[in-house]
C-alpha cells in the first residue's frame, strides 16, 4: 500500500494545546486518529493523550491486515473510553476528564472510520467532500431536524455542546461507525478537531486538495492557518491529520 500522510497541530489562541494526533502507517494498513480534550473539564490534555495512547497501542498489537476493522474500531474506542474514565474516578461527575475522538483505518483500498463527539473524519475525492461524519452535538440534532441552517451553526449559543464523548460516565458512549468505503488513487482521508473544521466550509476543505501534486503537509498548513485566522484571538486548538492513497507503482 502506497500512501502519503501528514499531520499538524496548532495551539491557536488557547493557553495550552489539549489536542492529540496519532498516526501509524504499516505496510498493509494505516491509522489516523485525533483526540480533543474538552476544555471545560479538568485534565483535558491527559484525557486526549490517554485516548491516543490506547488506540495506537491496540493498533500495534493487532495482527495485520486487520480481519475485523469494525471490531477494532469499536474495541479501541471502548478501551480509550475506559482509560479516560479511570482518570476521573475520584472526581465529581461534572469535573471528570473528557475527550472527543475520530479514528480512520485504511486497508485494501478501503476506509473504515468511527468517531465520538465533534471530532470529524472527511473522505475527499476530486477536490470535493465525498462524505464526512456527523457530530454528536446539539446543533447537529437541530440541523437534522431543520430547526437551524448550516449558516447559523457558528453563532449558535450551544455550538460547543457535545452530547457524546470519551470519559465522564462509565457507560460506553454513543459512537458512530461508517460502512466500508472503497477508495480510489488520490482519495484523501482527513481527521480533525473542531478547531479545524468549525471555521472552514466543506467546499473550502475539499477544494484545497483539488490540485494534483501539492504535498499534503502544505495543504494542511494552509487550511489550519486559515482556520486559526478566521477564528481570531479566541481560536481553538486546531489539529488535523491526512492520508492520500497513491496508485500502485508500475
Amino acid at each position: 500500500m502506497r500512501v502519503e500522510f501528514a499531520e499538524l497541530s496548532l495551539q491557536g489562541g488557547r493557553d495550552t494545546n489539549q489536542d492529540r494526533i496519532g498516526v501509524a502507517v504499516a505496510p498493509q494498513v494505516a491509522l489516523l486518529s485525533v483526540c480533543d480534550g474538552m476544555g471545560g473539564h479538568a485534565d483535558g490534555d491527559r484525557a486526549a493523550e490517554n485516548a491516543r495512547r490506547v488506540i495506537l497501542e491496540r493498533f500495534r498489537k493487532t495482527p495485520q491486515p486487520l480481519l475485523d476493522p469494525f471490531g477494532f474500531l469499536q474495541r479501541s474506542l471502548g478501551s480509550a473510553h475506559d482509560s479516560v474514565v479511570a482518570l476521573g474516578t475520584q472526581l465529581p461527575i461534572e469535573l471528570r476528564p473528557r475527550a472527543t475522538c475520530a479514528v480512520c483505518l485504511v486497508q485494501d483500498s478501503s476506509a473504515y472510520w468511527a468517531h465520538v463527539g465533534d471530532s470529524r473524519v472527511y473522505h475527499l475525492r476530486g477536490g470535493r467532500v465525498r462524505e464526512r461524519t456527523r457530530d454528536h452535538s446539539h446543533v447537529e440534532v437541530l440541523l437534522r431536524e431543520g430547526v437551524i441552517s448550516v449558516g447559523e451553526i457558528p453563532s449558535h449559543p450551544m455550538r460547543s455542546f457535545v452530547e457524546s464523548c470519551l470519559g465522564g460516565d462509565p457507560i460506553l458512549p454513543d459512537m458512530s461507525l461508517s460502512p466500508r468505503r472503497a477508495l480510489l488513487p488520490d482519495d484523501v482521508l482527513l481527521v480533525c478537531t473542531d478547531g479545524f473544521w468549525s471555521a472552514l466550509e466543506d467546499e473550502r476543505i475539499g477544494g484545497a486538495f483539488a490540485t494534483p501534486g501539492v504535498p499534503l503537509a502544505q495543504t494542511l498548513a494552509l487550511l489550519a492557518g486559515q482556520a486559526v485566522t478566521a477564528a481570531g484571538t479566541a481560536s481553538d486548538n486546531t489539529s488535523v491529520a491526512a492520508l492520500r492513497l497513491l496508485a500502485p507503482e508500475g
